[in-house]
């Protein structure tokens, strides 16, 4: 497959889950693909399994020097970015009552501020054909116990696409957001502290998704590639659900 041959494509939160099989699937569709992550570990294991064809970047995306980092990089040896996945986020777990302030902060200063200047920064490297993609949830659509502050970061995410593609309007730039449902993931994982808690969480995702199963992060990874590419020219300001029906009947 070529639909991304030649194409410079950037994956924040690129080194595990939905952001590493997008990086996989961005290259075996021909980009080079810059991956960012906050842990060296896990970008040198996910480089090992992405080859030839792709570069990491340590940083965070609540560091506007490490943004800085990572887009200047791109800029020298690339001159562009094509695709843009500002796919980073994370999520703690607490239900009202019990939600801190530091909680509150770090969530959205990663899911929210993290992907506005993310964005914000790759703007000067982009061209009319470029493609933003965030990152949103079937949560931000739905009510989720004890996730209401990770929920309503990715309602955030939502307006800022559309809002956006104002933005954007006359540049040849379009942004849409991939929404993934319940999908076997490290950050899914972390939501349980036992095996049992994570095997009642897994349980109750599947029997809630029409199609019976979890996802795999490559099938979210096909929806990416679908909205980096031609294929999805006519599509600006839209949401993408990956989720088995989850969120949706």
């Amino acid at each position: 497959m070529s639909k991304l041959r030649g194409k410079t494509a950037v994956i924040t939160g690129g080194a595990t889950g939905i952001g590493l099989a997008t990086a996989k699937r961005f290259i075996a569709d021909g980009a080079f693909v810059y991956i960012m992550g906050r842990r060296q570990d896990a970008l040198d294991a996910a480089l090992s399994e992405l080859g030839v064809d792709a570069r990491a970047v340590q940083g965070d995306v609540t560091k506007a020097e490490d943004l800085d980092r990572l887009f200047e990089t791109v800029r020298a040896e690339r001159g562009r970015v094509d695709v843009l996945f500002a796919n980073a986020g994370i999520g703690i777990p607490a239900p009202l009552g019990q939600i801190t302030p530091e909680q509150f902060s770090q969530t959205f200063d990663v899911n929210v501020r993290g992907t506005l200047f993310t964005v914000q920064k790759a703007l000067p490297l982009m061209q009319d054909g470029g493609s933003i993609i965030l990152t949103g949830s079937t949560t931000g659509v739905m009510g989720t116990p004890g996730l209401s502050i990770y929920s309503a970061t990715k309602a955030a995410i939502r307006n800022f696409a559309r809002s956006w593609a104002h933005d954007l309007v006359g540049t040849g730039i379009r942004v849409n957001v991939l929404s993934p449902g319940p999908t076997k993931t490290p950050g899914l994982d972390s939501l349980a502290d036992t095996d049992e808690m994570r095997q009642a969480i897994f349980d109750s995702l599947i029997a809630a998704t029409p199609v019976g199963r979890m996802a795999d992060p490559a099938e979210t990874a096909a929806a990416a590639a679908f909205l980096a590419s031609e294929d999805s020219s006519f599509m600006t300001g839209s949401e993408v659900f990956v989720d088995g029906g989850y969120a949706q009947v």
